[in-house]
């Protein structure tokens, strides 16, 4: 292997419950964006959703599972150490965290709710929680919005607050940490029934865009990092037309200079491209996501990433730059892939 290979980093999640290695470390060419697996190291029960501190020595895994955990990961060599026991989160399903105030926030899919756990100044966890916030409220998905569903949470660009999407109320929450508590700033409405699930910033600081699993649209809003305010302006399909059934929209990613936003949907196993104007998106074309049900996407060194879960792949993709188009340029076998993130 090339040393040019060793010079970046992915790591990947997966479900070990649907046979994934449990979280797999892949080195990034340099050049080309290829994956390369390296090793994998199973240390808790399906860690779907990943983040990396900072400085790149810590990785921090949630454990999706009916208990709810979330672990950290020493990450100075090719394969993770664990830093410490998993830390439950008091609340199931925990499906995404991040880093907000010196805590990891995680979003509690089964449970409704998002949980706060301190970090130490080497990275490592607190042993244990030091708050939780207990969304309340439903839907009119009578099968899926019976009550709330926190499917990710992270922090504004400005640090100053996080911001929850609840696929069950039909919500974003805006948050603060009242003594390791998250407390609640204010909960903003979204279109009843469309299944809000994952939000991403535009490089400004001052839009966002809510992928809708239950609709499927992308909700754009104005963001106002001073008061903490968001609010919806306009909804666009992510398919040129009506799906056969259900689509189910999973990720979505922002470009690094803000002129393009990409989605996946995992019924239709596509990858949707929109045209960034003014305080609108214009779909302008989708490409095959190069596997079958994408949970997630990434963007990493001018590259797109999309984690195949039920195909057991993580593809990647060269971006037109003039287009925003994506172009599949190879694989790589990890099953049950569920997310990949960047050193």
């Amino acid at each position: 292997m090339a040393d040019g290979y060793r010079r970046r980093r992915a790591f990947i999640g997966s479900f070990t419950a649907a046979g994934g290695p449990g979280l797999v470390t892949a080195a990034v060419h340099p050049d080309t964006g290829a994956l390369a697996v390296l090793g994998s190291v199973d240390g808790v029960p399906d860690p779907s959703y990943l983040a990396l501190s900072p400085d790149g020595d810590t990785l921090y895994a949630v454990s999706e599972t009916a208990d709810g955990a979330v672990a950290a990961y020493r990450v100075k060599g090719d394969k993770p150490v664990l830093a410490g026991p998993p830390v439950p989160v008091g609340g199931s399903g925990p499906t995404h965290l991040s880093l907000y105030a010196g805590h990891v926030l995680t979003a509690n899919y089964g449970s409704g709710s998002v949980t706060a756990v301190p970090v130490r100044a080497d990275g490592a966890l607190a042993g244990a929680r030091s708050g939780v916030l207990q969304h309340v409220g439903g839907g009119p998905h009578e099968r899926r919005q019976r009550g709330p569903h926190a499917h990710q949470v992270q922090p504004d660009p400005s640090g100053r607050w996080a911001v929850s999407v609840d696929l069950g109320t039909d919500s974003v929450r805006v948050c603060t940490l009242d003594g390791g508590t998250p407390a609640l700033h204010r909960e903003i409405a979204l279109r009843p029934g469309c299944g809000p699930r994952h939000l991403a910033f535009h490089p400004d600081g001052a839009s966002a865009y809510v992928v809708n699993e239950l609709t499927p649209t992308v909700t754009v809003c104005r963001w106002d990092a001073e008061t903490g305010a968001l609010r919806p302006l306009t909804e666009t399909p992510v398919l040129p037309g009506a799906p056969a059934g259900d689509a189910y929209p999973s990720g979505i990613v922002v470009s690094p200079d803000g002129r393009f936003v990409w989605t996946a949907t995992r019924g239709e196993d596509v990858l949707s491209v929109f045209a960034v104007e003014g305080e609108g998106l214009r779909l302008t074309g989708t490409v095959p996501c190069g596997g079958h049900w994408p949970r997630a996407l990434a963007e990493s060194g001018g590259f797109l990433y999309a984690a195949n879960e039920r195909s057991g792949n993580v593809t990647w993709f060269a971006v037109d730059q003039e287009s925003g188009l994506p172009r599949y340029d190879g694989s790589v076998d990890v099953p049950a892939a569920s997310c990949a993130v960047f050193d």
